[in-house]
């Protein structure tokens, strides 16, 4: 009954997905068909390895990170595991030959989570490249269905969007990333508090990957292209909402879309895939 089991580890990642980000999941759902499980089984492997980082804090988060990264690659040597979201993932992974250097710098990018720290411009860019360039990648390994050309062609864009959600993920929790896990991203910050000024220099970098970005997803194949539009048009909004807001509330509060204005983006970029506006 293995087939049973994998079935069973399918609809775990999705329920992680769906549990986890209501934005993210609506994406998904506009994927074609095909990509909807190895997108999900992606996620669920991204969200439980950051979830060791963020929330288990009454536990040994270095001992749980380096079981679930010994775990992981010996489901994806062994084809099977008994924890249905690292057999779900190992199956994409060997299905559509996602490279062990994006897992592996993935996972470093986690590491770096278990201390507080504040990060230089050398740090910065290294944990953005694993922390969401590389998911990105694992992504488009997906899309590109084994097409290496493809890929190739589409690589700097995937990364320049990961980079972006990432960075606008930075601002909208920094609050929390501050006040609760003594992180600063952002290098701007190592010797200086948030003001406008900087404010504006992350969001003017943020705004050049939404660009590099949006030229990559105009390229993606058909059953590709809308979901991740959807997310994409939803951070954009996101980011704009979060241009508009000032310092001091960004410093004391987490900004939001309401699931109303979630939908109404989406059906936005319905109207627009509909009539080829993209």
């Amino acid at each position: 009954m293995k087939a049973l089991f994998d079935e069973i580890s399918e609809r775990t990642s999705q329920m992680v997905t769906n549990r986890y980000s209501t934005s993210f999941s609506l994406g998904v759902k506009f994927l074609a068909k095909r990509f909807h499980n190895p997108i999900y089984a992606i996620y669920g492997f991204v969200r439980f390895a950051d979830e060791i980082v963020d929330s288990f804090h009454d536990f040994n988060k270095e001992d749980l990170l380096r079981d679930f990264k010994a775990d992981t690659y010996k489901a994806i040597d062994q084809g099977i595991s008994l924890n249905p979201i690292l057999n779900n993932f190992q199956k994409v992974v060997n299905d559509y030959q996602i490279d062990r250097y994006l897992i592996e710098t993935f996972l470093k990018s986690m590491e770096m989570d278990l201390t507080p720290r504040e990060y230089n411009q050398k740090g910065y860019e290294e944990y953005i490249l694993g922390s969401a360039e590389v998911v990105g990648l694992m992504c488009l390994k997906v899309f590109v269905e084994g097409n290496q050309d493809y890929y190739d062609e589409l690589r700097y864009s995937a990364m320049k969007l990961g980079s972006a959600f990432q960075k606008i993920n930075f601002l909208r929790d920094f609050k929390a990333d501050q006040n609760d896990l003594g992180r600063l991203y952002f290098p701007q910050l190592q010797h200086n508090n948030i003001d406008e000024r900087i404010k504006r220099e992350i969001e003017a970098d943020i705004q050049h990957d939404f660009e590099e970005g949006y030229k990559g997803i105009l390229k993606l194949p058909k059953g590709a292209r809308f979901g991740v539009y959807v997310a994409y048009t939803y951070y954009c909004n996101l980011f704009k909402k979060i241009a508009t807001t000032p310092v001091s509330r960004i410093m004391d509060e987490r900004i939001r879309i309401p699931n109303n204005e979630k939908y109404a983006l989406l059906f936005g970029s319905y109207i627009k895939h509909s009539f080829n506006l993209l």
